[in-house]
């Protein structure tokens, strides 16, 4: 019998190195996340990979699944802790080795496995590890699955099987053969490729090049200390060193991938930072003009101009708002056969084709140098420049730790449900519309909007703000959101701000 795991443990004593911690708190909505040494420690990640194994046997699933991990100096370590307990379940378990989060999604269609397990901790702080998950291919958990799969490892229910062990020499060759196989572009790119000495390092230079972009690599080395910032295409830091590089080189684009290499954040050839949202619209354009009628979905914290823009509604484009996350977004997209998902956070969902459903930077990056290929003459900016004109803030996230943050959240719904219903204004105008599909999005009269959500992975709140008015309205809409949030003490400092 493998031991129930414990919440917690103190470091450097018998019982850490011989009792498995899970703190619960890192089963998040659609993936796992904890700090490693803190929170959970070897013998937990083991319990995790049998209770992995247990519930893919649950679901009626066959016990055979791809895993890889990604470049942080423990997850090799953790990746293997998870593969004895896949193992002791009774998974065949196919190793792909170092690899981005895509090439694991890639990996179950390419080698026909329905199961995924990815140790990566994305774009999180170093310390930070976690595992996406999936039995489903292209999907990921979702809260049903992932509230099981804390329940059997938390209560030890696991069953036991006798499982076996495939290693995957070279395989990210398959990979990017695989992102290469298409016709290259006949436009003389000048691309800026900056990785944040993450993961997509290894292989997104060599990838672009491969289809007739001159690449200019930004901290492409592989350096799991991350020395200059963390690989964040969200993060303003990041940003502004692509920009720097952008203008230093004469490049025509900026692309910046995250830790794990499923997200691209887009920098244009003038060097301002270009958030996803704008870049899904200008993507939305392009592929609504080749496909009239096409259906996206987005998510909460993106831009009201999917649902405003002349042009897409020129070409019978049509959009859903839904929930943020890129499980839910992934499955989403794929419940309503749409063309593409866009995320704000840089998760792009493309089904077939050019993609298979899941979220990959790379796959994205082709995309956005395709859209420049069939507009010749025009750079970034002047596609951006095409686009109505709003102020956007990028994503903020206050402080709020998990235990608290859900509750935070509902009573934060509940001001603003209330306030609408009493006819309350909301930065100085009365409210249109109230989404609360995930957290709560309130739009004023004049079209501006504010976002609170809970981060699902990471102890934080998610504020988005947004105008199509001025610069001074999105403050505007900050400051009327941020009042109505520091009325909870739990809510502290934001990691950056307008």
């Amino acid at each position: 019998m493998f031991p129930t795991p414990k919440p917690s443990l103190a470091p450097n004593t018998y019982a850490y190195e011989s009792e498995p911690m899970v703190k619960p708190t890192g089963f998040r909505e659609y993936d796992a996340r904890w700090l490693f040494g803190q929170e959970i420690n070897l013998m937990g990640v083991q319990a995790l990979g049998m209770g992995l194994g247990t519930l893919i046997k649950e679901l009626g699933q066959s016990q055979e699944i791809v895993t890889g991990h990604d470049f942080r100096g423990y997850s090799a370590s953790i990746k293997y802790a998870l593969i004895a307990g896949l193992m002791a379940s009774g998974c065949k378990v196919h190793d792909i080795g170092l690899a981005v989060t895509p090439m694991a999604y890639f990996a179950q269609f390419d080698l026909d496995v329905p199961c995924v397990a990815m140790v990566t901790a994305s774009h999180n702080d170093n310390g930070w590890t976690g595992v996406k998950m999936g039995a489903n291919r292209p999907l990921t958990f979702g809260p049903d699955e992932m509230t099981r799969l804390k329940e059997i490892v938390l209560g030890a229910q696991f069953v036991n099987g006798a499982g076996s062990y495939v290693f995957h020499q070279n395989y990210p060759a398959r990979y990017i053969a695989d992102l290469t196989k298409h016709a290259k572009i006949k436009r003389k790119l000048k691309v800026v490729v900056a990785c944040g000495n993450g993961t997509a390092g290894a292989f997104a230079p060599q990838v672009m090049e491969a289809i007739g972009c001159e690449v200019i690599p930004l901290d492409t080395e592989l350096d799991y200390t991350f020395p200059k910032y963390n690989p964040n295409p969200e993060d303003m830091e990041m940003l502004h060193a692509i920009r720097d590089a952008v203008l230093q080189h004469k490049a025509d684009l900026g692309l910046g991938f995250d830790g794990d290499g499923d997200r691209c954040g887009v920098v244009d050839n003038t060097g301002e930072e270009i958030f996803a949202d704008k870049v899904g619209v200008m993507l939305a354009r392009d592929m609504s003009a080749i496909t009239p009628d096409a259906l996206f979905v987005v998510d909460v914290k993106s831009t009201g101009l999917f649902a405003t823009d002349p042009v897409l509604q020129q070409q019978g484009a049509k959009t859903e708002y839904w929930k943020t996350g890129h499980s839910y977004m992934k499955r989403r997209t794929n419940e309503l056969k749409a063309l593409a998902g866009f995320e704000k956070s840089g998760h792009f969902f493309f089904n077939v084709p050019p993609g298979r459903g899941y979220d990959d930077g790379l796959v994205s990056a082709i995309a956005i140098c395709e859209m420049l290929d069939r507009a010749p003459g025009k750079s970034m900016s002047d596609l951006k420049n095409a686009l109505p004109k709003t102020w956007s803030s990028p994503t903020m996230s206050p402080h709020c730790a998990d235990e608290v943050k859900y509750r935070v959240i509902d009573e934060v719904v509940k001001h603003f449900e209330t306030a609408q219903k009493n006819g309350d204004k909301v930065a100085g105008q009365p409210i249109r519309d109230l989404v609360t599909v995930n957290g709560v999005r309130v739009t004023c009269e004049d079209g501006s909007w504010g976002l609170v959500r809970a981060s699902s992975n990471k102890p934080e709140l998610v504020v988005v703000v947004e105008s199509p008015v001025s610069e001074a309205r999105m403050h505007d809409m900050f400051e009327a959101v941020n009042v109505v949030l520091r009325q909870h003490p739990e809510v502290g400092a934001y990691n950056q701000t307008i």
